[in-house]
């Protein structure tokens, strides 16, 4: 029986956290003479439950009060009543799912206490991450270009700000340069850094988004959550197969996606 007192995310740590020994996981599962028997590995929240949660209105009024006490902006604007107009048409039956609500489920139930963020802008995501989880340590990467995606992009301290407004009391480090370069760096200086959380929402080149992924999937914590926005972006159609390739075919992740309306986003949950 699954105790209440158990860790969220995995009920008990071993050799599963090592790609090469998946045979030796199942072979101790199947072992009744072992300690602290474990069959499924401990990952008790699975993408498809992550997923729902996201989708859940509860969920979406949630996120967008966090978003309500940030600065505006244009995208923040149009996000707020693109959702209120489909819930004035549809009720409490429509149903969507963005960047906002997949990182909101996603800190809610796997209480992450590491948060790496790839395109972090003015922080909208993150603040989401940081009101949910406000102890995180996070770790956010960005170019901070000016007049990105034409409007204003204000910089790190613009966005130490608004995750204040959500009482964010954890460690913050906002690295500024181009991830190719930053990512290679830190995980140089720091060769055991793991997240339960991950969000890749910047380079959407082939080559870029991929790297990206190669670069932080190995990052990710067994059990932990990785989320890739724009999958459907009709600019960026290349977005969804560079996803397709580098998760939803490996065994190790169990993978979801929304893509009905808006630009489509995708999570993995780590396995083993």
């Amino acid at each position: 029986m699954i105790g209440a007192s158990l860790p969220a995310v995995r009920l008990r740590r071993g050799t599963s956290g090592r790609n090469g020994h998946v045979s030796e996981r199942v072979e101790v599962g199947f072992d009744r003479a072992s300690p602290g028997i474990d069959y499924f590995d401990g990952i008790v929240i699975g993408a498809g439950a992550i997923g729902e949660r996201a989708l859940d209105p509860a969920t979406a009024r949630s996120a967008e009060a966090i978003i309500e006490r940030l600065e505006p902006d244009d995208h923040a604007t149009y996000s707020r009543d693109f959702a209120a107009e489909g819930r004035r048409l549809c009720g409490e039956s429509w149903r969507y799912a963005d960047i906002v609500t997949v990182l909101h489920a996603a800190a809610d139930l796997l209480k992450p206490s590491s948060y790496l963020e790839i395109g972090v802008r003015r922080g909208r995501s993150m603040a989401v991450v940081a009101s949910r989880a406000p102890r995180c340590s996070i770790i956010g990467v960005d170019l901070w270009q000016p007049g990105y995606a034409d409007m204003e992009n204000p910089g790190p301290e613009f966005v130490r700000g608004e995750l204040d407004k959500g009482g964010f009391e954890g460690d913050l480090e906002l690295l500024s340069g181009n991830s190719h370069r930053v990512l290679p760096r830190l995980f140089r200086d720091q060769p055991e850094l793991s997240f339960d959380v991950i969000t890749v929402d910047g380079d959407h080149s082939r080559r870029g988004a991929r790297r990206d992924l190669t670069d932080l999937l190995p990052r990710l914590r067994i059990g932990g959550v990785l989320v890739f926005d724009d999958t459907r972006h009709p600019v960026h159609p290349e977005l969804h197969e560079v996803w397709e390739r580098a998760v939803v075919r490996e065994r190790r992740y169990a993978s979801w996606e929304f893509d009905e309306i808006g630009y489509g986003v995708a999570l993995a949950v780590r396995r083993w």
